[in-house]
């Protein structure tokens, strides 16, 4: 039985391997395919043994020209006119072409001769000396095979840890930035340039290709998403038709990364272009511009991370309120809503940025939310933080933001008084106390009457507490006196 179980084996061996020489005969190609890291989007690579055989289906929109071996080729200048035109095709499929960055020695001639003619053909679409609109087909094809791949996984996938700082990772460079920055360079100026035809262009730099480009500001090379931001904002200035867009897209990056992710690079570069295009929205301002304020960029105060883009947030926001002071009451109550709790640092940023708004507030919308406002305030003030309570303690040091407070004085002072007296009373920082004892005399000048009656209520407040505190005590004696007793008798 043994043996014929043997025989068995070798004859499916025997069997399996002349099929695998049938394959072969019949011309099928095999690929080796290497996957990239899960977290981000996979793709297929092919080894350079199967880069010279027929391409296999992709389901890549963008069809790439048939691979060619890199090689030196003439510059354009010194090759008669006639054949310039096939010249330039052939440097931008020779640019197609991927180089492993991983050995550079062992890769270098193949590097450098790609440099060079990256750097040619930034120089021909940058000076105009040659008409490339012909080839922008071929030219946004080789521009999407070099920028549009897979990117290395995260350092906080890396290193397995929950939260991780900026400042204190290493940087990350990408490898291959000699040929990407270069390619980068011919895509911007390849948008800017004049020769290019916007009807013909938006037929390449479409829809697909802006959430490709958006899909990379998640790349940890600070020097990318800087190149990244400035052709997606002059793409935004060039092609009107992309703009509602472009806008949309954005909002997705934005709301995956406030309600799934809570991670992404380039949050910091889409909030500058959005400044700019905030400050060119025009007058009265649409619906949906007010809708994009409240959805989308007051929940960005909402994740932990949001010392790394707060600036660029806090720009926008205060955008939207001096385009249209009607916004400062939803603005402000949309603050109070994500105000942190726990996370000084977050909190002394908040404050910042409340100064910033409140400049821009008008009387009428102060008034909606000043009650709460002030609350808020109040507990700001009595923070054991020491920065906390010295930045809110700032806020009176703002002309706008005291007159603001005078006319509304009868409501904010009697909300505030208890917190600087107890500042007054208790704080442990002396830079805090001397803040306090400036801002209570602000006060008592701007209005001695009002502020004595809440000193007398304060006076009032404390006296029935320490009364209510001496009741307590009391029962809790007579409590104990009339349990001993029990044990005694």
């Amino acid at each position: 039985m043994f043996n014929k179980i043997i025989k068995r084996a070798h004859a499916h061996k025997k069997s399996a391997k002349s099929g695998h020489h049938e394959n072969s005969s019949n011309g099928q190609q095999f690929y080796e395919v290497v996957m990239k890291h899960a977290s981000r989007t996979a793709t297929a690579t092919a080894t350079p043994a199967a880069a010279n055989s027929d391409p296999v289906p992709s389901p890549s929109p963008v069809p790439l020209p048939r691979p060619l071996v890199i090689e030196h080729l003439p510059p354009l200048r010194e090759v008669p006119s006639s054949e310039r035109p096939s010249l330039f095709l052939r440097k931008i499929q020779l640019c197609c072409i991927l180089c492993d960055f991983s050995d550079v020695s062992k890769n270098a001639t193949a590097i450098e001769i790609k440099r060079q003619t990256l750097y040619e053909l930034v120089d021909i679409v940058q000076s105009g000396s040659f008409k490339f609109t012909e080839n922008q087909d071929d030219l946004v094809k080789m521009i999407s095979a070099n920028i549009f791949r897979c990117l290395p996984p995260a350092s906080h996938e890396n290193t397995a840890t929950e939260t991780g700082d900026p400042e204190e990772d290493d940087t990350f460079l990408e490898p291959s930035w000699p040929h990407l920055q270069l390619v980068y360079e011919i895509l911007l100026r390849y948008i800017v340039s004049p020769e290019t035809d916007i009807k013909n262009a938006k037929r390449y730099i479409d829809h697909i290709f802006v959430l490709k480009l958006l899909d990379l500001f998640d790349s940890e090379d600070m020097r990318e998403r800087e190149y990244l931001k400035t052709i997606l904002h002059r793409i935004y200035g060039k092609f009107m038709v992309h703009r509602p867009f472009i806008r949309k897209a954005i909002n997705n990056v934005f709301y995956r990364f406030i309600f799934e992710t809570q991670r992404h690079n380039g949050i910091a570069e889409l909030l500058e272009i959005l400044g700019s295009i905030i400050n060119g929205f025009a007058l009265p301002m649409k619906e949906e511009h007010k809708l994009f304020l409240i959805r989308a960029l007051l929940p960005l105060h909402k994740p932990k991370s949001v010392h790394t883009y707060h600036n660029q947030l806090a720009y926008c926001i205060v955008q939207f309120v001096e385009k249209d002071n009607r916004l400062a009451e939803p603005v402000i109550k949309g603050m109070l809503k994500y105000w942190p709790v726990t996370n000084c640092q977050k909190e002394v940023l908040f404050l910042g940025e409340l100064e910033e708004v409140l400049e821009s507030t008008q009387p009428a919308e102060f008034q909606k939310c000043m009650i709460s406002l002030s609350r808020k305030l109040g507990q700001c003030l009595n923070s054991p933080h020491f920065q906390i309570a010295e930045r809110a303690l700032y806020l009176w040091n703002n002309e706008h933001i005291i007159s603001l407070v005078a006319q509304n004085r009868s409501v904010i002072l009697p909300i505030i008084f208890e917190a600087l007296e107890r500042n007054m009373q208790s704080h442990w920082n002396q830079a805090v106390h001397g803040l306090t004892v400036n801002v209570r005399k602000m006060f008592m000048e701007m209005d001695t009457e009002l502020f004595e009656e809440c000193q007398r209520r304060y006076l009032e407040k404390e006296a029935g507490a320490r009364e209510q505190e001496e009741k307590r005590e009391l029962t809790w004696k007579q409590l104990e006196a009339v349990a001993a007793q029990a044990v005694i008798g």
